[in-house]
């Protein structure tokens, strides 16, 4: 099987409750900070996988997810279970539920993710948005990891996650740090071709890195969550994130983020982040 972040398994034949999917988590999932858990990127991919695959509706399209880090996403068998929270033809709510297996053999729940869908219409001639993210990832040349992280003491290039992804840095137009263009560079599921939704939603996490002017032999600064507002459908397996981390005097802040696809703006990220000094 190719390069993937999760092999489908079948469901364990103790497991009879139904509903549920289950995959292994490989090392190429593996957090930067801890080697005894996920990073926060590819568990959110696959929650955004189980979202587009719940009773989909060709006339809606997602505007809006949000996902709860509730734990540390270990690296034992994983499963999902999604369910339509609001159903409507106009607008609809869609929550999907990851679990981690535990030693015990029971599963704990670890991550959350919600998506707002609204029904589509042709609102071209009112269209506006801020200028596309230039240059594109067509006109550069991407390296493995994130680049820029050496300012940051973390090798960014090699480790788990962070080692299977492609990016490219360009001067940003929010804060003082880059923008960079950023994609998987290997499959979220063994077997699937990676939907455009999906590869977005892989690395977006990795907003709360890239906006980040604090050093990690100093500071931490874990994000406890991460909203998505989108104002398109992307398009492209790139996205553009150009993000600036605010840090509050109160022992926590936020990180938002203009987001960008090849074509042009797409949305914007914001996440809450706990700060702790080493």
């Amino acid at each position: 099987m190719e390069s993937c972040y999760y092999v489908p398994i079948d469901r364990p034949a103790t497991e009879h409750d139904a509903g549920y999917e289950y995959f292994q988590p490989t090392e190429a999932t593996q957090s930067v900070w801890a080697s005894t858990m996920q990073h926060g990127g590819p568990p959110s991919g696959l929650m955004m996988r189980s979202l587009l695959r719940c009773d989909p509706s060709p006339a809606q399209r997602f505007t809006r997810v949000t996902t709860e880090i509730l734990g540390p996403i270990g690296l034992d068998v994983n499963r999902l279970r999604t369910q339509v929270i609001r159903p409507g033809r106009q607008i609809s709510l869609v929550g999907t539920d990851l679990e981690v297996a535990q030693a015990d053999g029971s599963f704990r729940l670890a991550a959350r993710s919600v998506g707002w869908r609204l029904r589509t219409a042709d609102t071209t001639q009112v269209a506006h948005e801020p200028e596309p993210l230039r240059p594109g990832p067509a006109d550069l040349t991407p390296v493995t990891g994130v680049t820029e992280s050496d300012d940051l003491g973390v090798d960014w290039g090699t480790v788990g996650f962070i080692g299977s992804i492609e990016s490219a840095a360009i001067p940003g137009r929010v804060g003082d740090t880059p923008a960079v263009w950023v994609r998987p560079a290997i499959s979220l599921v063994g077997g699937e071709q990676i939907t455009d939704l999906e590869s977005i939603f892989t690395v977006i996490d990795i907003a709360n890195g890239l906006g980040t002017r604090l050093h990690t032999d100093q500071w931490t600064w874990m994000n406890t969550d991460t909203t998505v507002h989108l104002t398109r459908t992307p398009r492209g397996p790139w996205v553009g994130i150009d993000a600036d981390m605010v840090q509050g005097p109160e022992g926590f802040g936020a990180t938002f983020a203009d987001l960008y696809d090849a074509g042009g703006f797409i949305g914007r990220s914001a996440q809450t982040v706990l700060l702790a000094e080493r």
